[in-house]
């Protein structure tokens, strides 16, 4: 009997490198989506496109307590996957009020239900996040480092994190963090600064803009392929006792260096085609994050596979043929 996954976020970089991952090893897969994203195909749901007809997606809200335990009652999953939040960083300084409603409470509605959920064998895995560590009190940043958040969202991943670990420690509950660090694909975001990088490379390639606006260039960041860091996601539910995990590649590049690389993919000098906006530098920068993911090398036998030279070179020419 296929195993039964339910994914918050199914629509997103993450969710829909994941559904297809679980599809691939025969599971059942649900998600919960927005109704609004069911009545707009072609710009929500562009991620899933390819697998619509083999998922199952229940419209409901991670703000709505009744509607998140209704559909895990339905479905009854073996494996919960909460990768749905407000995700955007910069979005987080706008309007704290959202983050918060969204990503603490959609968490916790979610933890709640499980543990009233009858089948006390279901297995969460939550989207903790490296901007946790924020001002970083050491480097590399591995589970055991102080987290300082620099941001709303960062501070709603910390208490989505420690909601995890008191469900698992007060109701024994199978629930797992994974501390990602940054990790990117051609199904990014548009407003995130790689993918605002990698298409903004392809637009200038194709002479439809000039210049591309951006923020603190020399921000350093530990970058990985989403599609290996789904697979990690995976292994950690598969364990018979749940823990926390960093995920990262324990290799560093600045934004710089991302634009440099995707320029010089395309021919181009990125120092002719950058313009640095002092309007996109957060309020409370966070400068640098490294992963030390020897613990999930160790225990899941995980690496990334993908370097960062491959990330940055696929997001290009995966945007240039989109422009094409």
């Amino acid at each position: 009997m296929s195993k039964v996954a339910l994914i918050t976020g199914i629509t997103g970089q993450d969710g829909s490198y994941l559904a297809e991952l679980l599809l691939s090893k025969g599971y059942e897969v649900h998600g919960i989506v927005r109704r609004v994203a069911l009545e707009d195909e072609n710009h929500r749901l562009w991620r899933i496109r390819n697998i619509l007809k083999d998922v199952t997606l229940h419209a409901g809200s991670l703000e709505s307590y009744a509607r998140v335990f209704n559909v895990i009652m339905k479905i009854k999953p073996d494996e919960v996957y909460h990768l749905g939040a407000q995700s955007y960083v910069a979005y987080s300084f706008e309007d704290e009020f959202s983050t918060f409603n969204m990503n603490i409470n959609g968490t916790h509605y979610i933890l709640s239900a499980l543990k009233e959920f009858a089948n006390k064998k279901v297995k969460f895995y939550f989207a903790a996040s490296s901007e946790m560590f924020g001002k970083v009190k050491e480097t590399p940043q591995n589970e055991k480092t102080p987290f300082h958040p620099r941001s709303a969202y960062g501070i709603s991943k910390v208490t989505g994190f420690h909601l995890v670990q008191n469900y698992r420690e007060a109701y024994n509950l199978h629930a797992s963090n994974g501390i990602l660090f940054n990790h990117e694909s051609p199904r990014r975001g548009f407003e995130f600064v790689t993918r605002k990088i990698s298409y903004g490379a392809a637009r200038i390639k194709k002479g439809l803009q000039s210049k591309i606006k951006l923020g603190n260039i020399q921000s350093m960041r530990d970058w990985g392929h989403a599609k290996d860091y789904v697979e990690m996601m995976w292994k950690m539910l598969q364990q018979e006792k749940a823990d926390d995990f960093v995920v990262g590649t324990g290799i560093q590049h600045s934004v710089e260096e991302f634009a440099q690389k995707a320029f010089s993919h395309l021919g181009l000098n990125y120092k002719d085609h950058i313009e640095i906006d002092k309007n996109l530098i957060r309020p409370a920068e966070v400068d640098t994050l490294l992963a030390d993911y020897s613990k999930a090398k160790k225990i899941l036998n995980w690496k990334p596979k993908i370097t960062f030279d491959e990330l940055v070179i696929n997001m290009v020419e995966e945007d240039l043929r989109l422009l094409s």
